[in-house]
C-alpha cells in the first residue's frame, strides 16, 4: 500500500446508539479463516467507526454512509467514540461489530497504532476494515485506505500562509489534534513543509493539543497567547479548532487582518468562515465519499467481489476567499457548492 497521503442534525442519537451497541453485544468467539459470500437474499452488514459523533466532519462521512447502504441494500452498523482520541471506545465497537456479523468495517482510526491488534482480529474472521480519513501504521493493519492526503492538505495551506505573509516577521501558533493521531501529524508536517521551516523553527512559538474541538481549542489558543501575545500566524488542525482558537484570538483584541488562519476540512461552516475573513485558507475534503465507496466496497466483496486494498485518493482542494500569485485554489463560491460532498 503507498502511504496517502443532509448530515444527521441530532448527532446525540448518533453517540446514544454507540454507547448502546456498547453495552447490548455480547462478544463471542467466530471462526471463521475467510469470508464467504453473502447468503442468497441476505442483507449485507457494513460497520462505521468514526473518532466521535459530534464533530461535523463525522456527521457528514455518517451521512453518507447511510445513503450508501440505503442504495446498496446494506444495513449500516454505526459507532464512535466519546472523543477523538477514545481508542478503547473503538476496539470495544470493531469486536462487538465482528460479532454482531458485519461483513466490512470502515474506521476512521483514533490512534494510528491503538487499534490494529482488534483490526487483526476482525480481519483474521474474514472481515473486510478500510480506514477512512486517517491511516494507520503500517498502512498495511487496514486492507485498504480512502482518504484525502492529508500531508498535501497541509503543504497546500502551509504554501498559502508562506504567500500570505511573504515579508513580514511571523509568530506561529499550532493547534493539533493530539499525540497519536495520524491525520494531526501529516496535516502539521505537511504545513512545516509547505510554510518552508522546520519543526524546531524559532518562528513557532508554541504548538498546541486543541483536540480538533471548538471547546478544547480556545483555551488552548488563550494558553499560546500568553506564552506569545504577538501570534499573527496560526495552523489548526481543523475548522472547528480554527473557531475555538478564533474567539481566544477576539477575546484578546486581536482583528482578522492581524492573523492569518488557515486550516483543513472545508466543511460548509468553515467555508463560510473563509468568506467572512476569519480563516483565510482551508483544505477542503470529501468525507461523504470517502463513506460511500467504503460501503460500496464492502457491499462488493460480501457479494464475491473482488476484496478492496491499496490507497484511493478521495480528492482534495484549497479554498480561499483572496487568491494569491504561485497558490492555486478554488473559490468560496466553489467551496459552499461542494462542501463535503
Amino acid at each position: 500500500m503507498r502511504h496517502p497521503q443532509g448530515g444527521d442534525r441530532r448527532p446525540w442519537r448518533s453517540g446514544l446508539f454507540a454507547a448502546l451497541l456498547v453495552l447490548a453485544v455480547t462478544v463471542v468467539v467466530v471462526s471463521a479463516a475467510a469470508a464467504k459470500p453473502t447468503a442468497k437474499g441476505a442483507t449485507v452488514k457494513v460497520g462505521l467507526i468514526t473518532k466521535d459523533a459530534t464533530n461535523p466532519f463525522f456527521v457528514k462521512m455518517h451521512a453518507g454512509a447511510i445513503a450508501a447502504a440505503s442504495k446498496g441494500g446494506a444495513d449500516l452498523i454505526y459507532a464512535a467514540g466519546k472523543d477523538s482520541s477514545d481508542n478503547a471506545g473503538q476496539i470495544t465497537a470493531i469486536e462487538n461489530m465482528v460479532t454482531a456479523g458485519v461483513k466490512g468495517i470502515l474506521i476512521t482510526v483514533a490512534d494510528a497504532k491503538a487499534e490494529n491488534a482488534a483490526i487483526a482480529q476482525a480481519r483474521a474472521k474474514g472481515v473486510l476494515v478500510i480506514a477512512l480519513d486517517s491511516p494507520t501504521s503500517p498502512t498495511s493493519a487496514v486492507d485498504a485506505l480512502f482518504a484525502t492526503n492529508n500531508f498535501n492538505a497541509g503543504v497546500f495551506i502551509g504554501k498559502y500562509a508562506r504567500a500570505a505573509t511573504k515579508g513580514r516577521k511571523v509568530t506561529i501558533a499550532m493547534l493539533d489534534e493530539h499525540a497519536g493521531s495520524s491525520v494531526g501529524a501529516l496535516r502539521h508536517n505537511g504545513f512545516l513543509k509547505g510554510f518552508g521551516i522546520k519543526k524546531n523553527d524559532k518562528q513557532i512559538a508554541c504548538v498546541a493539543n486543541g483536540g480538533g474541538q471548538q471547546t478544547q481549542s480556545q483555551p488552548a489558543m488563550e494558553n499560546c497567547l500568553q506564552k506569545n501575545p504577538n501570534i499573527n500566524v496560526l495552523y489548526t488542525i481543523n475548522e472547528p479548532s480554527a473557531a475555538g482558537a478564533w474567539t481566544a484570538l477576539k477575546k484578546a483584541g486581536k482583528s482578522k487582518n492581524a492573523v492569518t488562519i488557515v486550516s483543513v476540512d472545508g466543511g460548509c461552516a468553515g467555508v463560510r468562515n473563509v468568506r467572512a475573513g476569519v480563516i483565510d485558507a482551508t483544505s477542503q475534503q470529501y468525507p461523504l465519499r470517502m463513506a460511500s465507496l467504503g460501503v460500496a466496497a464492502v457491499v462488493k466483496f460480501a457479494n464475491g467481489g473482488a476484496k478492496a486494498s491499496g490507497y484511493t485518493d478521495t480528492g482534495l482542494n484549497l479554498i480561499a476567499a483572496k487568491p494569491l500569485k504561485g497558490v492555486p485554489s478554488k473559490s468560496v463560491k466553489y467551496g459552499l457548492a461542494n462542501c463535503w460532498g
